[in-house]
């Protein structure tokens, strides 16, 4: 089976859907620790990743820029002390589309 990191993301069109509840669900659990949420009328997947110093927190968040700038596929980084919190959705959707849940995954890897 070919991991979330290891697929290609997807064209989301005109003629794209959001992703179903179900499908939501079996995406959650090929991560970890990501949690589904509703905010401003969309559903979006997200995460607290914690770090030693307020360095390490920018290192990741760049990290994650480049990631996203080579997929022009962008999400929510709030940077804090310690802290980055990410939100991925689709904003042409506002709902969830699997390029979010791959999206989500490198970024899981990038934190190893």
């Amino acid at each position: 089976m070919i991991t979330l990191t290891e697929q290609s993301l997807k064209t989301c069109d005109k003629d794209s859907l959001a992703l179903s509840t179900i499908e939501i669900e079996k995406h959650l659990r090929e991560l970890n620790g990501w949690t589904l949420n509703y905010q401003q009328d969309s559903q979006k997947i997200i995460k607290n990743y914690k770090f030693k110093d307020f360095r390490s927190a920018m290192k990741f968040a760049n990290m994650v820029t480049d990631l996203a700038e080579e997929e022009n596929h962008h999400p929510c980084i709030c940077i804090e002390w310690g802290t980055v919190n990410l939100s991925w959705w689709t904003h042409s959707l506002s709902g969830l589309f699997i390029n979010d849940f791959i999206m989500a995954a490198r970024c899981d890897k990038a934190y190893q």
